[in-house]
């Protein structure tokens, strides 16, 4: 069987890591995933006991969108978790290997660790003509799914693609894509949409599988509720002006130029459950709301098939403010008006019958 996986700790030392770095990295680890007062020594505790956890990286149909974001994690670093938080024995995009040695890598790994290892799925299965739209290594890449799947612990489906179908499922499929746990019926899946995903999302679910040696708790979709239990529009900067009913009209305009709201230009926040608005892009920099483009949904089922981008949402219920976006400007201008005209006509009444609202009442 070979001599045991390495821990973390043992990992770093031996590159020369002091034990004060460790410390540092294990506290902004525990920040990252939202942990409490003792994080940080849990989180040391688990990379100082625990052996690394072995992982297979495979890619289905996909843009690899998923490997490009998820090298540009800043907390924790991409290096930290592939050379050192786990054991990343096969990937097939950023491996050495190929050809033959990388299959032989994957049965290996397979052998070796059954029933112990993760596997990370990037892409989707195509059904159509028995999976011939995606070969890999000679063979449908719904087969090697399966055949992997068969002998892992958990499972998680990276992306859009592989948690819904994303672009390849869009009407008509052609190729009948399918998300993967279509496939994949008997094993804990999670799903961490998005396309692509935010790159801390993913170490993040990385590092609490290895810290804790279990699935983070998950919505009734499949999703981890550390990353998507909120809408975006809920942690949103703008939404004191959705709720004003201040919005952009036009590209460009002084509304866009003011930061207002924009709901009417097609964004999808109110119905969207991502990190975005907290944990945003590029290391913490911004998101694409804050850049001034409406968030596209495409963390969510489905999203290339429900219209344009730019269409707005009309089947949102939230203060009313929704269905009359085009009035409620006037309408609270009115109320504002109308509340003000009120308190005067109090004021007078009372002044005139003697009960002005600083004097106490006669009795």
């Amino acid at each position: 069987m070979g001599a045991p996986i390495e821990t973390f700790y043992q990992v770093i030392r031996r590159q020369g890591i002091s034990r004060r770095s460790f410390v540092k990295f294990c506290s902004l680890t525990a920040a990252s995933l939202g942990l409490g007062a003792n994080g940080a020594a849990t989180v040391a505790n688990a990379l100082e006991t625990k052996p690394r956890v072995p992982v297979i990286w495979m890619h289905g149909l996909e843009c690899t969108c998923c490997s490009e974001s998820f090298i540009r994690s800043a907390h924790p670093l991409v290096k930290d978790v592939v050379l050192s938080m786990i054991s990343l024995d096969y990937d097939d995009t950023i491996m050495a290997a190929a050809g033959h040695q990388a299959d032989a890598i994957l049965q290996e790994t397979r052998e070796k660790h059954k029933g112990g290892y993760i596997l990370a799925v990037e892409g989707n299965p195509p059904l159509n003509e028995d999976g011939m739209y995606c070969i890999d290594g000679g063979r449908p890449f719904v087969e090697k799914l399966k055949e992997m799947a068969a002998d892992s612990m958990a499972v998680i489906a990276w992306g859009a693609c592989a948690s819904w179908g994303c672009v390849q499922a869009a009407k008509p499929n052609p190729t009948h894509a399918v998300p993967i746990d279509k496939v994949i019926r008997d094993k804990p899946i999670i799903k961490v949409p998005g396309c692509p995903p935010i790159a801390e999302v993913m170490t993040g679910v990385v590092g609490y599988v290895v810290t804790f040696g279990k699935l983070p708790e998950l919505d009734r979709q499949g999703r981890p509720k550390m990353f998507y239990s909120q809408r975006i529009h809920d942690k949103c900067y703008r939404r004191p002006h959705f709720d004003a009913g201040q919005f952009v009209e036009a590209w460009d305009d002084d509304g866009a130029r003011k930061g207002y709201c924009l709901y009417k230009m097609g964004c999808k926040g109110p119905t969207t459950y991502n990190a975005c608005s907290t944990t945003r892009w590029n290391d913490g920099v911004s998101f694409p709301i804050q850049s001034g483009h409406g968030c596209i949904g495409c963390s969510e089922d489905a999203f290339w098939d429900k219209g344009s981008f730019y269409d707005r949402l009309t089947n949102i219920s939230a203060f009313g403010v929704e269905a009359n976006a085009d009035t409620i400007g006037i309408a609270a201008a009115g109320a504002v008006a109308a509340g003000l005209a009120v308190h005067a006509g109090v004021t007078a009444v009372r002044r005139l019958t003697g009960h002005d609202e600083n004097t106490p009442p006669r009795g």
